[in-house]
């Protein structure tokens, strides 16, 4: 294995590689370019060809060889890296140490997934079992190209097809179950298939590794629409962008990417030639997912469904993308269409709203003028009550000014007054924030024991028996919150009196 790995180091440019992730520019001996691991302006991290080592002398501060940078870039473990570059660089490697059992056996779930996957492509297009799915697909004018390229397929109606299919390439109950393609009802049982009478999407990540699938139904109303992949050791729904893994050089060379709403919304513009573009699952854009969009980009054109959800996803993507220094805008297409019924219905209008994209806070004040046309003083106070959050998280002072301007003269009123809105948001927030922070501080170890001793004391029938039992040792100036002491001394009062105690009647 070391042997391996030498040769593994031998045959990488470190400048190539990285540089293949990182824009490095040269810089005397070295190459320094933004460290990917955290945001910056001014470049702090260096590449030495000399040394074959990299470091960030910025926030960071972390380091290493090639392999390390690939292991933190891509997110894998040492012997998942090891396998990824020895491929990338033509080594061959000996067997992965067995005690490294995760790996294996990880790589054991996305090898059931891949035999999912070429399972349901099979049925799809060899089988008369899928002929009514791929008769769907041509109506939705899918090619026959499209669906060898993102591998589509059907799953078929009876209980256990995959499970059997699956058995026979000596996969166990337990790694269908865990890759999420099979379910068990309780322990022993025996398993069934979790996609029944389903058109199959495989997601991919953006290695190209399938980790889960997504299944839509073609006919039926008592069934969910989608069903998709649980959380699993690979799938995750926060990382997933479908289509990435064909689309991710397309994005890079063209420098944005087109986010759109689902499998079909990806796919027909793509068909239609639109490259730089992939799908989110259900509406909202991620921290993970931006993170890996940052690799190949930083500007992000939403192209959601126009309804409450999609102007949602928008505003939610506005309060991950700014901080991280996204350029975000939005694609406005006409008639209120989504990507796939708009590119299909008329491609060179689609594809003139693809090329003018609207800057994310400019729609945002169109939205709002729309729904409180500014006519009125109060219709503009409930405008410029609505940017404010925006106005205040955009981190570019430049283009926060911009943007205060731009308001003050859509709402015809001074820019003093449109500054002044966001100064209010400011202060209204860390108070908001402050007042969070007192209500979650964990209460101290004595003031939990006192709230303990009153309970009790509150809860007691017997009130005069357990106030003689701790007067001897407990008085009003042991209480560190001054009305638990005062609480403390109306109980000892009250034990004066004869009677049972009453809680309620107590309160009173």
């Amino acid at each position: 294995m070391e042997g391996a790995i030498e040769k593994i180091k031998e045959r990488i440019d470190i400048v190539e590689l990285i540089g293949s992730y990182v824009q490095l520019k040269k810089a005397g001996r070295n190459f320094k370019g933004n460290c990917p691991f955290h945001q910056e302006k001014t470049p702090s991290f260096v590449v030495s060809p000399e040394r074959q080592l990299w470091r960030c002398f910025g926030s960071c501060g972390i380091g290493g060889d090639a392999i390390a940078f690939f292991m933190k870039y891509e997110n894998l473990s040492f012997p998942e890296a090891l396998t990824d570059l020895a491929q990338r660089y033509g080594v061959e490697i000996e067997k992965i140490p067995a005690e490294d059992k995760l790996v294996h056996y990880k790589e054991q779930l996305v090898k059931a997934n891949q035999g999912a996957a070429d399972f349901y492509h099979y049925i799809l297009t060899k089988s008369s079992i899928g002929k009514t799915a791929l008769d769907y697909l041509k109506n939705r004018d899918i090619s026959d190209k499209i669906i060898e390229t993102f591998q589509l397929g059907y799953s078929p109606s009876s209980w256990d097809s995959l499970a059997r299919f699956l058995h026979t390439k000596k996969f166990n109950d337990k790694e269908l179950v865990d890759s999420g393609l099979c379910i068990q009802k309780q322990q022993g049982s025996s398993v069934y298939d979790r996609f029944r009478g389903r058109l199959m999407f495989p997601l991919k990540d953006h290695r190209g590794n399938t980790v889960g699938f997504s299944g839509r139904i073609l006919s039926g109303e008592n069934e969910a629409k989608y069903v998709n992949t649980p959380e699993t050791m690979l799938y995750h729904k926060r990382t997933m962008l479908f289509g990435l893994n064909i689309t991710k050089d397309a994005v890079k060379k063209e420098n944005s990417i087109i986010i759109v709403e689902g499998e079909f919304d990806m796919i027909a513009p793509f068909q239609h030639g639109i490259n730089a573009i992939a799908a989110v699952k259900g509406s909202a854009l991620t921290v993970e997912q931006l993170q890996l969009i940052k690799r190949y980009t930083n500007r992000v054109y939403l192209a959601l469904d126009a309804d409450k959800a999609g102007e949602e996803a928008i505003r939610r993507a506005i309060e991950v993308a700014e901080p991280m220094g996204f350029e975000l805008g939005v694609i406005v297409i006409e008639g209120g269409k989504d990507p796939d019924e708009a590119v299909r219905t008329n491609e060179v209008e689609f594809k003139k709203s693809l090329a003018h994209p609207i800057p994310v806070y400019d729609f945002l004040m169109r939205l709002f003028a729309k729904k409180y046309p500014p006519n009125d003083p109060f219709s503009k106070k409930q405008i410029g009550e609505e940017m404010a959050p925006f106005l205040f998280g955009i981190t570019n002072p430049i283009v926060q000014s911009y943007y205060i301007k731009q308001l003050a003269k859509l709402l015809d009123v001074s820019e003093e007054s449109t500054t002044r809105v966001v100064r209010m948001y400011r202060k209204k927030r860390f108070v908001r924030s402050d007042i969070v922070k007192i209500s979650a501080q964990k209460p101290l170890r004595e003031t939990v024991i006192q709230q303990y001793l009153l309970e009790q004391l509150l809860h007691a029938s017997t009130l005069d028996q357990h106030i003689s039992e701790v007067q001897p040792i407990i008085s009003e100036d042991n209480f560190t919150v001054p009305s638990y002491g005062k609480l403390f001394v109306k109980l000892k009062e009250r034990a004066l009196t004869k009677g049972a105690f009453d809680i309620n009647t107590f309160i009173k």
